[in-house]
């Protein structure tokens, strides 16, 4: 059952904000399951902080294509290999993959006390490592709240992206300095509030894609050559305008009704 607390929430940042301390002094040699548009850019972003990238998995041409270049030099390795060469194995896999891979490595005597593991999906805590954590490995749960085109873009995007956080409180702080060596800012989600967490990313990745192509499809019925560009100020302005709501910010100009324009309405955030 998911824990609720009273009013509203804001995230929790560590107390001395993006100054967290190292947990490790140098550094950490990070192995990538799945080359997906998120495992690359996450590699990257730690090897562009100093960290090694010892290796990645790949199994599709488009994850190779990816992993070459996003991660050129870094080796393709099988699952077992990258574990085992690995301190902090990154895992970057869709959800319904995860406890399976996990389980798995675990029944093989993959996992090494000491070893990181971290994985980036939204729905889950740390509880899905348990498996893992029962060998010794540390685990972490650290999700970007952003979409990922996977490619170099995506790294420099990075930079003050927000990052969910969920840990065991002895290791923490190394879910959060890692966050912080990619350019993010951390935020801590229980873990009995990781399934209410996934349920408003997903709504509102669902919904403002939904609502653009419905409105894109209606204005290209009419013959408008470019939607997308047509739409793209209205948008933007609409979606910031909601943010600012919710943000404890000033609240915008004309923010709250709806006028000939068309242009705000409340309720409805990201």
């Amino acid at each position: 059952m998911l824990r609720r607390r009273p009013g509203p929430r804001t995230p929790r940042r560590p107390p001395t904000g993006r100054r967290v301390p190292e947990p490790r002094a140098g550094r950490l040699g990070v192995g990538v399951i799945g080359a997906g548009r998120v495992g690359a850019v996450l590699a990257a972003a730690l090897g562009g902080a100093g960290h090694a990238v010892t290796g990645v998995t790949a199994v599709s041409e488009a994850s190779r294509d990816r992993a070459d270049a996003m991660l050129p030099g870094v080796p393709v390795l099988t699952v077992p290999e990258l574990v085992e060469r690995s301190e902090l194995v990154l895992i970057a896999v869709p959800a319904d993959e995860l406890e399976g891979l996990v389980s798995g490595l675990a029944a093989a005597g993959a996992w090494q006390p000491g070893q990181l593991v971290l994985h980036t999906a939204a729905r889950f805590g740390t509880g899905v490592l348990d498996p893992a954590r029962r060998a010794g490995a540390i685990p972490l749960a650290v999700h970007p709240v952003m979409s990922f085109t996977g490619t170099s873009i995506d790294v420099a995007r990075l930079a003050g992206t927000w990052f969910g956080v969920t840990a065991p409180a002895p290791v923490l702080p190394i879910a959060l300095a890692l966050v912080v060596e990619m350019g993010g800012e951390p935020f801590v989600v229980d873990e009995a509030d990781r399934a209410a967490y996934a349920e408003a990313i997903d709504t509102a990745v669902s919904f403002s894609t939904a609502i653009v192509d419905q409105a894109s499809g209606i204005l290209g019925g009419i013959g408008v050559v470019r939607p997308g560009a047509v739409l793209a100020p209205l948008v933007r302005s609409a979606v910031e305008n909601a943010l600012a709501r919710h943000d404890g910010g000033p609240r915008p100009e004309g923010a709250g009704r709806i006028d000939e324009a068309g242009t705000d309405r409340p309720g409805g955030a990201e």
